[in-house]
């Protein structure tokens, strides 16, 4: 009898352990290591970097949160610290905000470079190359240039390539898809349009259309980077350790932004790049 005690209480107490240690690997393996606030802004350009971020991020142990805001207050929020990140920072188009905001925001790492951007046209129409070929023809695209929102820092930028150029047309503000359904109406109806036009983006794989050289030197070639609230480092050094090793092709977040276009979903094409790409998510993360 004392024999078939000690054997159960043996066994109730490997339970009873055996509970424990499942119970401790369940809480740390749910345990979030805080919460990471990534900014978003409309264009389609923000959008896959933001979801492979999100992803590897919540991989790491994070909850993360998604803020949509346009430029003007995704500046605002990272200064103030209300967003951690924002994967889609434009320069030189960015440039004011970021020596506004120099003392809370920091550049942590590039994209991409040589991203393509200006002022945009059918490639069918000849004899306009390069904006200076603009002058004296406004007439043909009805005296107006359509671009994406106020607050932009390209929407300053073509008004400062307007006076440049000193061209006779009326700078149309819209949001990225009110610009692009304009442009493509008139394309439709074979009419000459101007639009603000970029890489990567979909409208140069849907579209028979160039970017005007820009002989005013107004916009160059564009930097893409990714920038951080000056207090991510400390709130989470594996989180800024990773982004300091991020880099992604121009043509991989075309494919990825031409597909989520097509209609597939936003977080299964991050997750297939993530799959295609796992020796380069591995490099971003070798020191995290």
């Amino acid at each position: 009898m004392k024999k078939f005690s000690i054997v159960v209480l043996s066994v109730l107490t490997l339970i009873f352990l055996a509970a424990c240690g499942s119970s401790e690997e369940s809480s740390d393996s749910g345990e979030s290591k805080g919460t990471i606030n990534l900014a978003v802004t409309s264009w389609t350009s923000t959008v896959p970097p933001t979801k492979i971020a999100r992803i590897i991020i919540e991989d790491m142990g994070y909850e993360v949160q998604e803020t949509q805001a346009d430029v003007s207050s995704t500046f605002v929020g990272l200064s103030r610290g209300d967003s951690d990140v924002y994967m889609d920072s434009w320069m030189p188009a960015h440039e004011n905000q970021m020596e506004k905001y120099s003392d809370s925001i920091e550049k942590v790492s590039t994209s991409y470079d040589n991203a393509n951007t200006g002022l945009t046209i059918p490639s069918n129409i000849e004899g306009i190359n390069k904006v200076s070929d603009l002058k004296g023809k406004e007439d043909q695209f009805g005296n107006k240039i359509y671009g994406i929102e106020e607050g932009a820092g390209a929407t300053e930028m073509m008004r400062d390539l307007i006076d440049e150029a000193d061209l006779d047309v009326e700078l149309v503000p819209s949001s990225e898809g009110g610009m692009l359904a304009q442009a493509q109406r008139k394309m439709s109806s074979d009419e000459p349009v101007i639009f603000y036009g970029w890489r990567p983006h979909s409208m140069f794989n849907k579209y028979d259309i160039k970017v005007l050289e820009d002989d005013y030197e107004v916009f160059t070639p564009s930097t893409v980077n990714v920038l951080a609230n000056e207090g991510l480092e400390e709130k989470a050094p594996d989180v800024y350790a990773f982004l300091q090793n991020w880099s992604i092709s121009i043509d991989d977040v075309e494919e990825m932004i031409t597909k989520i276009e097509d209609g597939a979903d936003e977080r299964e094409v991050a997750q297939e790049w993530i799959d295609n790409n796992q020796d380069k998510v591995n490099k971003m993360l070798e020191n995290e």
